[in-house]
């Protein structure tokens, strides 16, 4: 038999194989069990992520007989052993008629394909229209579909697939449940590339598998196929060097060197690893953009360490060098390297702006702040106070400080104040914080006259609270006395 390359060999025969599309999974598996099925459905996403795929699936779960032939026999786990299923498998059932719209755009072949639709099934429950690419069809082709594809016969079901759904009309979508396949991570990827070279029994390093899961862009059957020319260029063995070598892809270590020696600020070393670089002759343009998406990394590994992708299967060496650096380091990095990314274009060779770009990197950096030896992860705000921690004890209220005495010479003192002995100036103080013992006993007779009460009364209606006491030489009455009180002296000394 001859050799079936990975990307068939391991396609997805049922929903649970299925890798990565879990919210796709779950709505058809549920409308399934329930019996709620649209007559038309729309698959959408990038290449490779298995919208063909779930398009035969579904096939296959409208016409499993193994529960009957009727539309009790609908199920979301077809068998795989009756004749329907093995038909489907093998692209040989007769009721799925499978359609690549890119290769029959004119409105003459959509009318031909319509012809048959009035027809019952020959061979299963369901007549299954898959059209492929969908978005190619002309705009007379898509009229003609219209009417069909909103009121089909009870016995055809439409299952759309295409990359690109603006191209498609309104009128189209409408009539579709549209379902959008996301982009495969590389984790995903390495999880499902370990299991199949596992099951092939091909020896791998794990590194490897990150370089083709980062070069595949989120499909699976890129990497799938990735994987294949790796077993063939290694000879039955996918190996780091031979990957990288095979894709002609930056090693990540280069870049990671280039992040050590800012850290240990050793300038020496870091123009050092750029010759490195340059003997093989890489991009620095895309240098540059790797070194920037480390110190990204590095700062969310500062801030969360656990939100740390691991696409590179570097994840602890990035938590490490992020505890070398201090997070004001990063960002001032980060900046200079995204605007040294736009002056590239202006620089006399893509050498010395990556060079320029690195050395401004350490020019800038804050000199004379002392370092922590390792900053801890996570960077954490400061605890705000606990409210139900003890306040600490409060500083006994010390003594009310005199003033210095005026220098102008005072007036003289009312007759009805000469038998007491004068009083010494008191600093002004808001009323809420003076002491209590300084208030005046309202039971013995004021030691002002009538005229001075009444003027620092209207004083205190017109004017704030706020003035000092320098502004305003009343101001010892009015904060000795409060206004309620200074309403009732009048008729007090009267």
């Amino acid at each position: 038999m001859s050799y079936q390359v990975l990307a068939r060999k391991w396609r997805p025969r049922t929903f649970h194989e299925l890798v990565g599309q879990a919210h796709v999974q779950r709505a058809l598996v549920n409308a399934l069990d329930q019996g709620r099925l649209h007559h038309a459905y729309l698959f959408t996403g990038t290449r490779g992520v298995g919208k063909t795929t779930l398009a035969r699936i579904l096939a296959k779960c409208l016409n499993c007989t193994a529960n009957g032939r009727g539309d009790e026999g609908i199920t979301s786990t077809p068998c795989g052993q009756c004749d329907s299923c093995q038909a489907i498998d093998e692209g040989r059932f007769v009721d799925l008629i499978e359609v690549d719209a890119a290769s029959r755009t004119k409105v003459e072949d959509t009318r031909e394909l319509l012809d048959n639709v009035q027809y019952a099934p020959t061979q299963g429950r369901y007549k299954v229209y898959l059209i492929d690419e969908v978005h190619m069809l002309s705009t007379s082709s898509f009229n003609a579909l219209l009417k069909t594809l909103e009121e089909p016969p009870p016995h055809v079901k439409f299952l759309l697939a295409t990359t690109d759904p603006q191209k498609l009309p309104a009128t189209v979508l409408s009539r579709c449940l549209q379902f959008t396949l996301k982009h495969m991570p590389p984790e995903r990827v390495v999880e499902h590339l370990t299991y199949v070279l596992g099951e092939e029994g091909v020896e791998y390093d794990e590194s490897a598998l990150w370089l083709l899961g980062k070069a595949a862009e989120g499909s699976m059957r890129d990497a799938m196929s990735l994987t294949d020319q790796a077993i063939a260029f290694g000879q039955g063995a996918v190996r780091h060097a031979d990957v990288a070598a095979m894709l002609g892809t930056l090693d990540h270590r280069h870049v990671l060197a280039l992040v050590e020696a800012l850290a240990a600020v050793d300038v020496q070393k870091l123009l050092a690893e750029v010759a490195q670089l340059a003997e093989q002759g890489p991009d620095f343009a895309a240098v540059l953009d790797e070194l920037t998406a480390i110190l990204h990394r590095l700062a969310v590994a500062q801030m969360v360490p656990d939100a740390v992708d691991n696409s590179h299967g570097d994840r602890a060496q990035i938590q490490q060098l992020a505890s070398r650096f201090t997070a004001e380091d990063i960002q001032l990095y980060y900046q200079i390297g995204i605007q040294g990314r736009g002056d590239m274009v202006h620089a006399p060779d893509l050498r010395s702006a990556l060079e320029m770009t690195l050395l401004r990197m350490l020019a800038f950096r804050p000199q004379g702040v002392p370092k922590p030896p390792a900053t801890p992860l996570p960077l954490r705000p400061e605890p705000a106070p606990s409210a139900d921690a003890t306040p600490a004890p409060a500083a006994p209220p010390s003594a009310p400080v005199l003033a210095e005495p005026a220098a102008k010479k005072p007036e003289p003192a009312p007759a009805a104040a000469e038998a007491e002995p004068p009083e010494p100036a008191v600093q002004a103080a808001p009323p809420s914080e003076a002491p209590e013992a300084l208030e005046p006993q309202y039971d013995a007779p004021p030691p002002w006259s009538l005229e001075e009460v009444e003027s620092a009364a209207t004083l205190c209606q017109s004017q704030s609270q706020s003035q000092s006491q320098s502004q305003n030489p009343l101001h010892p009455l009015m904060w000795r006395l409060p206004l309620s009180r200074l309403n009732r002296w009048p008729r007090e000394i009267s």
